[in-house]
Order: structure tokens, then sequence, then C-alpha cells
């Protein structure tokens, strides 16, 4: 067993039995359950806008060197720098690098999931660099030293009265403040993180191909502030974020918000095409774009898999998925969690470490009913099994029980040579893992197929 799938199976096991944890998570999904419907109404065809949604970003992932050729050169054109980084390590020094170039000490972030994967934070801290989360909820997350619990909703998890709690302790305020008040206390402390810092980092909803340009949609403002405000802008977006044209944004941008939130359409939606050019007076004097590969060209290189990197992030898997909803994000140990972490972690990190991901689901397909863009995660999720097979990962145990169980279903007469007794004493000797926390199975004296027998000869 890998170190990951030991901790995953710790974790699991204190998650699915902490009801205040699963208290608070049905709580803010059953919000969710309930905005939704209302946002995806503006669809005259549901169906159809996804199916849509989808071959668009077929047509730019099949092509994508084409793709992201045309985005850096319509880009640079307008004066913004892009660098390509094959890995977590490349990027991390790229961007170490521009920070001393610019004497920085304080570095302002937004809308980057994809700097999680490369812990930037901390890889900043290292050099004194001090890096600002922005989003409120991940602000709160920083502040209380975890990573995001969800991708769209970073401190799902936690109550109004624990961020109260949690601010108390570390802001010295009021441990009954309301929900605007803490909102209030975080803005004022982020406001003054916006005037200090020289260097602002977002990540990108969509890169947009034909007009060289990175889409940012936010409810809170704070992407805008970080791209605009510091002298120099940072995008960190994973290849697989461009679409081909600027009109696309007409249909997922509108997905991405009802999908993901519930909204219409989300508060801010921002298109930035380069630094700030001649006779403008806002925004950034420098803007680099660091394009992640990081195992992207892996998943591109398997066909199979590649359908993953369709993926919008709106988070809707997460929300539908039963285990998701039982042990939580953090349980996950990786950036992305639910079922969309559990299909490209092991692709994106390392088949045998990570394996045990892809059985961390019922296989119900609820995953793929609601992902925006239609791609078929409980079918991906089989897959990863195969390979795993295929690439001589699966345990000896289970080789041998699946090979015994192969040679009995062939020959029935050996499924019935063990009656009911033997067979329950044999099966809750061997699940274990299944009779600790749940009651013990039983089968019938005689099987399915010799009651028929009986039945046919009377």
């Amino acid at each position: 067993m890998s170190q990951s799938s030991s901790i995953f199976q710790k974790k699991s096991k204190e998650k699915a039995f902490d009801r205040d944890h699963r208290k608070v998570i049905n709580f803010n999904i059953a919000k969710y359950n309930a905005a939704v419907p209302g946002g995806q109404e503006q669809f005259a065809d549901l169906n159809l806008a996804r199916e849509r949604a989808k071959n668009l970003k077929w047509k730019a992932i099949e092509v994508l060197d084409q793709t992201l050729e045309n985005f850096e050169a319509n880009i640079t054109k307008r004066g913004a720098k892009v660098i390509w980084c094959e890995d977590a390590r490349q990027a991390n020094e790229a961007i170490l690098e521009i920070c001393k170039e610019k004497n920085c000490k304080t570095l302002v972030k937004s809308k980057s999931m994809v700097t999680e994967e490369l812990h930037l934070n901390d890889h900043l801290a290292k050099h004194n660099i001090e890096s600002v989360e922005t989003d409120l909820g991940e602000y709160i997350q920083q502040l209380d030293g975890e990573p995001p619990y969800h991708i769209v909703t970073p401190a799902m998890h936690k109550s109004r009265e624990q961020i109260a709690q949690l601010f108390a302790e570390k802001l010295g305020t009021d441990p009954n403040d309301s929900a605007e008040q803490l909102t209030l206390t975080a803005r004022e402390k982020l406001r003054q993180k916006y005037m200090d810092a020289e260097v602002g980092v977002t990540g990108a909803n969509f890169l947009i191909a034909d007009i060289g340009g990175i889409a940012i949609t936010e409810n809170e403002g704070n992407a805008r502030l970080s791209c605009s405000m510091p002298k120099t802008h940072i995008v960190v977006a994973g290849i697989e974020k461009v679409i081909p044209s600027l009109t696309d944004l007409a249909l997922f941008w509108p997905l991405l918000s009802s999908f993901g939130t519930g909204q219409r359409i989300t508060s801010y939606s921002t298109v930035v095409t380069g630094p700030r050019q001649e006779g403008e007076t806002d925004g950034p004097d420098e803007m680099y774009i660091i394009l992640l590969d990081n195992g992207r060209t892996k998943m591109l290189a398997n066909e199979k898999a590649r359908e993953a990197l369709y993926c919008i992030r709106c988070g809707a898997c997460l929300n539908a998925c039963p285990v998701y909803k039982n042990i939580g994000g953090h349980t996950y140990n990786t950036t992305y969690s639910g079922p969309i972490g559990s299909v490209i972690t092991p692709h994106l990190k390392d088949m045998k470490e990570w394996k045990h991901l892809s059985h961390a689901s019922s296989l119900c397909g609820n995953c793929t009913e609601v992902c925006a863009v239609k791609i078929n995660l409980h079918e991906l999720l089989l897959e990863n099994r195969h390979e795993a097979v295929e690439e001589g990962y699966a345990p000896v145990v289970e080789k041998i029980s699946w090979k015994l169980w192969k040679t009995a279903m062939l020959k029935r007469g050996m499924m019935n040579i063990a009656n009911g007794n033997m067979k329950t004493s044999f099966i809750n000797a061997v699940a274990g893992a299944w009779t600790r926390n749940h009651s013990k199975l039983k089968f019938p004296k005689e099987s399915f197929n010799e009651q028929w027998k009986e039945k046919n000869k009377k």
C-alpha cells in the first residue's frame, strides 16, 4: 500500500464518522443545490449547451499546440511575456526570478488553484516573500494554515462560528462577529496588502487564443485588484485552459457560473490582453504568463484520459459526489479533490502512488450527470483502474481473489459446493474492512441457482 493510500484511508475513517463536519458540508451543499436550478434556467436547451461546450474544448485540446501558439503570438503583440514551464519546479523558479527582479517583498494572489499544485506560497516564504491569498475563502484557509477544501469554495467545511473564532485568534476580532463584519475585516486587512504588493499573481479561467487574452470570472473583485494595482502581473495557468475564441465566453462563462455557484453570471468578468498600453491609465507595467504543463501533456497523449482536460473547474462533480460529501476535500491529500481530482491526479502525479483515488467512487455516475462539459467521469475512473492493473500495480491479494472468483463463476458447480453457512463464514472472515463498520453479510442456505432447479423439478 502506498503512503498516499494509507493517509487517505486514515483520513477517510476519521471524516466519515465526524458528524459536525458532515452537518456543515450538507448545509453548504444544500444551499448550492437550491441555487443551481435557477442559474441553469437561462439556457433554452441545457443539454445542447453542455454538448457544444464539450465540442469546443475538444476542438481546442485536439490541436492544443496550435491553439497555444496562437495565444502566445497574439498576447505577446501587446507586450506580455510568455514562459513555458514543464513542471512545478520550473514554474516556481520562474516566478521567484521575476519577484527578485522587482525586489518583491509582498505578493497578492487570486483565482489560482494551479498555484496550489506548485505550493507557491511555501516556495516564496523560503525566500522571505509574503504571498497573500485575497479570495475570502482562500484567505480564511491561509489564516488557518490549511489548503483549499474545494475547487470553488475553499472554506466550505467551516461554519460562520468557526470562521469567527479563527479571526478572533488570528486578527483579534470579536468571536461573535456576523458574516458581514468578518467580510469587512478581511477587506480592511487585504486592501493594505494590495497597496504594498509589488507583484500580483492570478490564475485564468480561460486562455483566449484568437485575441491573446486571459478571462477571469469572480465575485469579489479581488482578481481585478491583484492584476491591476501591483506594477507586475503574473498569470499562472495550465495549458488546458485555452479556448479557441473570445465569442466562446458567451457560452463558457454562464456555464461556469450556473454550475459553479448557481448564478446566471458572476459579479466580475474580466478579459486581460496585456500590460498597460500607451495612453492607458490603469494596469500593470509588465505582464507575464506562465503556461504550465506539469503532467498535462502526458494526459494529452492518453487518448482516453485526454477528455479530463476539458474540465472548466466548476466544482459541480464534487458537490454531487456521495464520497466527497462523506469524507471531504482534505482527505484526498492532493490539489484537486472529488471525482475530477480522482481522475486527473494519477496522471498528473504517479499512477502507482495515487491509483487508490480512482477507487474512491461508488460509480453512481452522478458526477458525469452534473458535469458542465459532459466529461464521462465515472468511465474515466474505471479506465484509471484498468490502466493501473495493466501497468502491474494491482496488489497480489487482489489478483488472486479475482482469479478465484473468475474460476468459480465460470463453473456453477463450484459455487454450489459450499452451503450458505460456509459462504457466510468465509466472506465475513475476509471482508473485515466491510464488517468493521457494517453489519455482517449473510447468505441464504441455498443459492438462487439451487432454488431455481428445485422449483423447476416440482
